[in-house]
């Protein structure tokens, strides 16, 4: 494996959701999709185009692509809100001005506390750190059903968090090794269950158990 490979900035909150979900979308190339991820891609139509639109208080810069060469990353902001202040850093395709950046990740359902969107976005802050030599306290992940923005805090906790993910996500690759299933909850709205089959180890497990009983009683 090329150690010098980019890795989708996605793959940070799959690998937080579920290490073997991400390493089946990386390794094995595998997708499937459910209501969950059809009604999230639908939802995401209006971000996904590139645009800069002026508001009253700032400029909001949708699918804006981002890039970090240190952490080997790639992907795209659903959207930067753009705040024009003397104290930010230039912004070369919006005139040269001076902007303190604002990321937002949109995602599908109500408000609620993921970890994995916090990183991801977290992560997404820090690639544009990179490109445009600033600094990004904030940002928000926002809830479409909801209409309900959280704002998420670029601490130190979360930045470690992100380069320990990104290191585990080239040791899969470079092992090429998909980790076992370990059912639990998320398992039931994930759209690779069938793909997946959590439940088969188990079921195995207990069928051959019961085989290997019943020769015992023979």
């Amino acid at each position: 494996m090329d150690d010098n490979l980019t890795t989708p900035l996605s793959y940070i909150s799959q690998y937080n959701y579920c290490k073997r979900r991400a390493a089946l979308l990386m390794i094995e190339r595998l997708w499937d999709e459910n209501s969950y991820t059809a009604m999230g891609r639908n939802e995401h139509d209006h971000v996904h185009t590139p645009a800069a639109d002026h508001k009253s208080d700032c400029i909001v810069v949708t699918d804006m692509p981002v890039f970090s060469g240190k952490m080997l990353l790639f992907g795209k902001c659903d959207a930067v809100e753009m705040y024009e202040d003397e104290n930010g850093c230039v912004i070369s395709f919006l005139d040269n001005k001076k902007f303190i950046p604002y990321p937002i990740e949109y995602k599908h359902g109500v408000l609620r506390n993921e970890t994995e969107y916090e990183l991801q976005l977290c992560a997404q802050a820090m690639c544009i750190e990179e490109m445009f030599d600033c600094h990004i306290d904030k940002g928000a992940v926002f809830y479409i059903t909801s209409h309900r923005r959280r704002e998420v805090f670029f601490d130190e906790e979360k930045r470690k968090a992100v380069y320990e993910t990104v290191k585990q996500l080239r040791s899969l690759l470079n092992s090429q090794t998909v980790p076992q299933a370990e059912y639990s909850s998320k398992c039931k709205k994930c759209s690779l269950n069938n793909l997946c089959m959590p439940n088969l180890e188990k079921s195995a497990k207990k069928y051959i158990t019961m085989i290997h009983g019943s020769f015992k009683e023979e």
